[in-house]
């Protein structure tokens, strides 16, 4: 058998007060999870439950006070870890778009390839306009982020992280920025995605898409892991009882 993608194991991590009247926040408690190449995985669970904290360790934007995670075979709590090898296979969506304002959709998705990756502005461009084609925007190459939409934007955003030809997209909360009727078309890309078989570990409130598009989903509360499973059994037979309590509340 192939070893996972991404392998997390006992990973921990508290926000330390920094004020008088505060208490420290164990946003991690010794939390799992196994992603294997070309799945499919969706994290949910009430806000503050640390999801997104989890997330953030597989590349590092949060990291671990202890615990285990290897990345595509990095040893991400390693002494001899470079962060910027992790970034280069890892792509990040986050919830706000993060698109330079003063840049088309063009190059906005270039900037990334040509600095990092080094290839040439030729090929950079050839990628970009084909991702951008891909997630739906063959007609915006050269509008600027303020002449998108907010499901546009993320779209450029997404495009920009796949010009990348990472080997796992994170994906934090993607769609909680838009308004409701521009959900659907991010949603749409992220399952086209997932039919073309890109590893996907995706943080989410949206339901629908966990039972549609995911291999298996992941519950969290307090920090730490509580279920794992198939979508089906996941929603239709919990085991969890925080969990069953969870989905009355929500479906």
């Amino acid at each position: 058998m192939p070893e996972p993608i991404i392998y997390a194991k006992d990973v921990c991590k508290t926000f330390i007060a920094t004020s008088v009247g505060h208490t420290d926040v164990r946003a991690l408690d010794n939390a799992h999870l196994t992603v294997e190449a070309g799945e499919v995985v969706v994290i949910i669970g009430p806000s503050g439950s640390g999801k997104s904290t989890f997330l953030r360790t597989f590349n590092m934007l949060e990291r671990p006070d202890s615990g285990k995670i290897i990345v595509d075979g990095m040893d991400l709590m390693g002494d001899s870890f470079n962060i910027n090898n992790l970034r280069a296979e890892i792509g990040m969506v986050f919830q706000s778009f993060n698109l330079f304002p003063h840049m088309t959709a063009l190059n906005n998705v270039t900037l990334a390839p040509s600095v990092v990756r080094k290839v040439s502005s030729e090929e950079a461009e050839e990628t970009a306009k084909y991702f951008l084609q891909k997630v739906g925007l063959g007609d915006k190459f050269y509008a600027y982020p303020s002449q998108l939409s907010g499901g546009q934007q993320q779209r450029v955003a997404i495009a920009r992280s796949l010009a990348m030809k990472p080997k796992v997209v994170l994906f934090d909360e993607p769609t909680s920025a838009l308004d409701p009727e521009m959900i659907g078309e991010v949603l749409d890309v992220m399952k086209q995605l997932a039919r073309e078989g890109m590893t996907m570990v995706v943080v989410t409130h949206e339901m629908g898409f966990a039972n549609q598009a995911a291999d298996k989903v992941v519950f969290m509360n307090q920090g730490a892991v509580l279920e794992v499973d198939t979508p089906q059994n996941f929603f239709n037979n919990p085991k969890n009882e925080r969990l069953k309590q969870f989905l009355n509340q929500i479906l």
